[in-house]
């Protein structure tokens, strides 16, 4: 049987068209999971890994894409590390009890990955329950953006509180992004034994950062959770780090997801064009007319060229989306025809 072409494309192999997926296509544009939403808080989905499988499963059935990526959430993580996460719907995360000294990252744990082991049976029960008719990804909150969180409290526009713990306390903010790193290398090394065929790296928040300080507190700790994670391919999804891309296409992962501010020819320049890029459509364009959606993806899949791309959004999908706009998404993917 010939491989996915998620993996094909990871792996550089020439293709007629690419593999789709959507960042967030699990979730809140479709009618049944709002029915589950209605029904069970966030974190009863997350970690009831019955919910956490139908809810990954329903783009695969409905909307007719090329990978399932796991229903769960990025601040897990911070779960698993002993600090208290808050969700209300359409609220976003609050983390009552931020870091701020030295004794707050002491008191955090990093040999309890198995708190997590939720995660770990919903991605087997999916497995299963795919049967191998898509491939699935797992996934993990880059270390800086979980930083900005466990320091913020909550989400923010410019991050302040985040980035002042950063450029005054830099030992203390440099001792926080290890231990977040090694609980994340042992969570996605743990994600992939239990049936994640590929992980992404979400540094949703990496676009704060200037060049210099992205060398400083994000970069380092990426290339560390590559290198840590040997199971599976990486795909590293920088949002807003354009001026990364060259050192990250060498840094050992499999792939680089883009956001719509970056113009694909650029990307593949900056690249040398020596590694698979993913996105980046952007996400609003979907409440576009269907045909100018269609019309959008091909020009989109003309820019990047269909081998070493996965076409895909430039961040995660809209709540406010149609699903039939989704669908047309993915079928312009699936009936892209390369120009002769």
């Amino acid at each position: 049987m010939q491989e996915h072409l998620l993996l094909r494309a990871l792996k550089g192999e020439t293709l007629d068209r690419p593999p789709v997926w959507m960042m967030r296509q699990a979730g809140r544009y479709l009618p049944d999971y709002m029915k589950l939403r209605a029904q069970y808080d966030f974190f009863t989905r997350v970690q009831t890994p019955e919910l956490a499988c139908e809810i990954t499963l329903q783009p695969v059935d409905q909307v007719g894409v090329d990978a399932a990526i796991i229903f769960s959430d990025i601040l897990v993580i911070p779960q698993a590390m002993g600090v208290e996460v808050l969700l209300e719907e359409g609220k976003g995360p609050l983390l009552p009890n931020t870091i701020k000294d030295q004794k707050d990252i002491d008191a955090l744990i990093t040999d309890e990955v198995e708190r997590l082991s939720y995660v770990f049976d919903a991605l087997t029960l999916t497995k299963k329950e795919l049967n191998g008719r898509v491939p699935l990804i797992g996934f993990a909150g880059a270390p800086w953006t979980i930083l900005c969180y466990m320091v913020e409290g909550k989400g923010s526009k410019s991050f302040d509180k985040a980035k002042q713990f950063c450029f005054s306390q830099p030992a203390l903010a440099h001792s926080l992004l290890q231990k977040i790193t090694d609980v994340t290398i042992q969570y996605l090394n743990r994600q992939a034994d239990a049936g994640a065929d590929v992980v992404q790296i979400f540094d949703s928040w990496s676009g704060m950062l200037s060049p210099a300080d992205f060398k400083l507190f994000a970069e380092p700790y990426l290339l560390q959770i590559v290198k840590g994670v040997t199971k599976v391919p990486v795909i590293l999804f920088p949002k807003g780090s354009w001026y990364a891309l060259e050192s990250l296409s060498t840094s050992g992962a499999a792939g680089l997801g883009l956001d719509w501010c970056v113009d694909p020819a650029l990307a593949r320049k900056f690249t040398n064009n020596s590694i698979t890029l993913q996105g980046n459509f952007d996400p609003c364009k979907l409440l576009a007319p269907i045909p100018e959606i269609k019309k959008a993806v091909t020009e989109m899949i003309d820019a990047f060229g269909a081998t070493r791309y996965i076409a895909n959004l430039g961040h995660g999908i809209l709540p406010n989306i149609p699903v039939d706009h989704a669908k047309a998404f993915v079928e312009a993917v699936k009936e892209y025809q390369p120009k002769n």
